[in-house]
């Protein structure tokens, strides 16, 4: 199968436009499918809990998760991209994914990062896995990389593939995640954005690179670091399901999780 990558600048606030934009790069790739940024639609640098709720939408419901899912009819494809979800208990960074038949499913960002814990509540839905009936995607967003329990949980909930919308300023996350597809033997769509928001007197820079990795940490396609793009890599979906390091070891049949329970302890 085709796997993807849409790397653009949002222009905060500016929805009509972030989706034209982002439609139009989706409607000239050929992938099976593709991953745009987080929060692609209306841009990073909130400035308050009323401008996120201004600018967050119903899922499925939304015109952000309608027009990803025409575009995915007339293409295809499945897609996965990020938005702020009006949630029946709270405002969420979330993610979709969306099929030629329409809404598949959503994920709500688990670790929010910096001032998001000002705009958006945690989510609190937890990982999931989505059967296209080709692979089985994952989705995580941005931060959670930071964590290796997120990627090790979708890998053990059987994900080849995990969908990655981000809105990266740090500078690490594109190598980390050469480790984090190693250590679970996976594919993983690192989508980022470019460009720099100032607003309400701060000021951040995105690192571009999105990303493609491989299960075995290669990097399969890197974009540059202000390049809008569409990066696309025909891949081999079996090479994720085999956890054989070699004829002795494999990733997760050699688990002790009765040596892990500091993982799911409480914080003493």
């Amino acid at each position: 199968m085709k796997i993807g990558v849409i790397q653009f600048e949002p222009l905060f606030g500016e929805v009509d436009r972030n989706l034209e934009l982002a439609g139009s790069l989706i409607m000239k790739s050929d992938a099976d499918l593709l991953v745009l940024p987080e929060l692609f639609n209306t841009g990073y640098v909130f400035t308050s809990k009323e401008e996120a709720i201004s600018l967050s939408e119903q899922i499925p419901q939304g015109r952000t998760t309608q027009m990803l899912c025409d575009v995915a009819k007339e293409k295809g494809i499945f897609i996965a991209g990020g938005l702020a979800e009006k949630g029946g208990n709270g405002i969420f960074n979330s993610s979709v994914l969306v099929s030629p038949d329409g809404y598949v499913g959503r994920y709500r960002k688990v670790h929010l990062f910096f001032e998001e814990k000002l705009w958006f509540d945690p989510g609190d839905e937890g990982f999931k896995v989505y059967d296209t009936g080709v692979c089985k995607v994952g989705i995580m967003i941005c931060f959670d990389w930071f964590f290796p329990e997120s990627m090790r949980a979708l890998s053990l909930m059987g994900a080849d593939i995990i969908c990655h919308p981000s809105n990266l300023v740090m500078s690490f996350c594109q190598d980390a995640m050469k480790t984090r597809c190693l250590e679970n033997h996976v594919f993983a769509i690192t989508a980022n954005r470019t460009g720099t928001e100032s607003r309400g007197g701060k000021s951040l820079h995105f690192t571009g690179k999105s990303q493609i990795t491989g299960p075995d940490g290669r990097v399969l396609f890197r974009a540059g670091e202000t390049t809008e793009e569409a990066g696309i890599m025909e891949i081999n979906v079996n090479e994720a399901r085999s956890k054989k390091v070699n004829e002795y070891n494999d990733l997760f049949k050699d688990r002790r999780s009765d040596f892990y329970s500091i993982l799911t302890e409480s914080d003493r």
